[in-house]
This record gives structure tokens, C-alpha cells and sequence, in this order.
């Protein structure tokens, strides 16, 4: 519900290998009421047949703790653990296109020693 409590949201929680759709979140503070903080935070999962299949999940977990959500949009992530790379692309056909940049940035911080690339490209 506080600005403080938005710290112990992660930034970025995906699938630890393959293919799959993911969504970026903006999460805003509820209280109080006048606050304009929030953070955005990238979610990507294998077992999700649609993008809102993650955001429904994410957003009620995150709203149960006092939050309020809005979906950016999604798009796509080839994690390679192995080779120690991941490729953010494509674009949800209900959220649209969430912006690639501010996502592999996040990923950067969680994987520095990943080779991280985007593009807009692709579905």
C-alpha cells in the first residue's frame, strides 16, 4: 500500500528457460490517496496461454496486498539459460506492445551477466 512497500515487489519474475508470453505492470500505491508512486515490473510464464492468463494471476496476488495494477501491454521472451541469453520481442493482441526497452532493462539488472537483446519484430 506504500511507496516503501513497492521495494519488496520484484522487478522481474520469468520462467527460468524456453519460450514464452510475457506482460509488464505498472503497480501503483493506494494510500494515500493523492500518492502518483508506482513501478513497473515484468512477468513471463510458460504455462499461460494468453497474456491475461499472467496478469490476472499477478494482479490479484499484487492487489491483495493493498496495490492497483494496470497492464502496459506483453510480448515474448527466449530465455537460454544455458547460453546465458534472453530476447524480448513480439506483442500481446489484447494488452498490445509492451515497451521492449524499459523490460530488457529490468531483465538487465536481475541477469548482468546475460547477453540481453529486443526487438520489435515478430509475434
Amino acid at each position: 500500500m506504500t511507496a516503501e512497500g513497492l521495494a519488496r515487489i520484484p522487478d522481474v519474475d520469468i520462467d527460468p528457460d524456453g519460450v514464452f508470453k510475457y506482460v509488464q505492470i505498472r503497480v501503483h500505491v493506494t494510500q494515500p490517496a493523492s500518492s502518483e508512486d508506482s513501478k513497473d515490473i515484468v512477468r513471463g510464464y510458460r504455462w499461460a496461454g494468453y497474456h491475461a492468463d499472467i496478469y490476472d494471476k499477478v494482479a490479484a496476488d499484487i492487489e491483495k496486498q493493498g496495490y492497483d495494477c494496470e497492464c502496459l501491454g506483453g510480448g515474448r521472451i527466449m530465455h537460454k539459460s544455458q547460453e546465458k541469453k534472453i530476447h524480448v520481442y513480439g506483442y500481446s493482441m489484447g494488452f498490445g506492445r509492451a515497451n521492449h526497452s524499459v523490460s530488457t532493462e529490468k531483465l538487465k539488472k536481475k541477469y548482468p551477466d546475460y547477453t540481453i537483446t529486443w526487438a520489435d519484430e515478430g509475434y
